[in-house]
């Protein structure tokens, strides 16, 4: 969304969930802050806000959505969260080349629940890729609330991330058990050497005789090869409906002949996937 556009809608969203006098007390320190270019009065502002705003209560959205409420819905947006956006985009917005660093450094003495705020809501900055090696260092995390700011239903991986970057994300995602349907640009930000670990991890489970989650094998359909044409097969042959569906919508998605070739030989599978009624969101019902 264009950036004055957002600022307004932000702007309107905060008066109408703020009482008045927290309101004017946000926009008074605002223009203190980026009249003076104060760092000291931006650190300030941010850390009151949390005495100023319960951190419980829920954003409450317009039934009229567009793009930005509907992320804010997704992300379950809380008044503080949205407060902390709000601030940080008004001074970036005014004086980047000032204040850029100064919230870089307000954000590496974050607690978790700020850096889970910056984290999911980075996308909404201006120019938001000069964040970019806060939103990496998430990727190594041991907390899942954090790591899940960034990895769930956030778009600034896709944007941002090379694909070793985003390799990453999606596969510890998928060993911590997360909701892979929640990876946004599954399909776009597939690649060569994710559909080979995707492989080789099948493997593993499979010596193992162990599940693997159905949404795990969705970036391998561009890059059925060989390989993957024998996973495939596996999957065609199992017990498991669910894993027959895999194999369909992947072989299905494919531009591969062979995985077509291997698609009509399941009929019913293949009559499913070209009717909609498998697909990757409603695979496992």
């Amino acid at each position: 969304m264009e950036l004055t556009k957002l600022d307004q809608e932000l702007q309107t969203l905060l008066s109408s969930n703020l009482d008045p006098d927290t309101d004017s007390w946000l926009h008074s320190k605002l223009e203190q802050i980026i009249s003076s270019s104060s760092t000291k009065d931006l650190y300030m502002t941010y850390s009151l806000l949390a005495s100023k705003i319960d951190s419980d209560t829920i954003l409450n959205l317009s039934p009229d959505t567009d793009e930005v409420t509907e992320y804010l819905l997704k992300q379950n947006a809380t008044v503080l969260q949205i407060a902390r956006i709000y601030l940080l985009l008004k001074v970036l917005k005014a004086d980047g080349d000032f204040f850029v660093p100064k919230v870089a450094n307000l954000i590496q003495v974050a607690d978790i629940g700020e850096l889970e705020t910056f984290l999911k809501f980075l996308i909404l900055l201006p120019d938001s890729e000069n964040y970019k090696q806060t939103a990496v260092e998430a990727l190594r995390t041991n907390i899942s609330t954090i790591f899940k700011a960034i990895s769930m239903q956030n778009p600034y991986p896709a944007k941002y991330f090379n694909d070793q970057q985003w390799n990453q994300m999606f596969l510890k995602a998928a060993f911590m058990q997360l909701d892979l349907s929640a990876i946004l640009s599954i399909d776009e930000r597939a690649n060569k050497d994710l559909t080979r670990i995707i492989s080789d991890y099948a493997h593993e489970r499979w010596a193992a005789s162990r599940e693997i989650e159905p949404l795990f094998w969705r970036p391998v359909a561009a890059f059925l090869d060989e390989t993957l044409l024998k996973d495939m097969e596996c999957l065609f042959a199992s017990d498991n409906l669910v894993e027959n569906k895999v194999a369909a919508l992947c072989c299905y998605n494919s531009k591969e002949p062979k995985a077509k070739e291997l698609l009509a030989q399941h009929p019913n599978l293949k009559a499913q996937v070209t009717n909609k009624e498998i697909t990757w969101k409603n695979i496992k019902a």
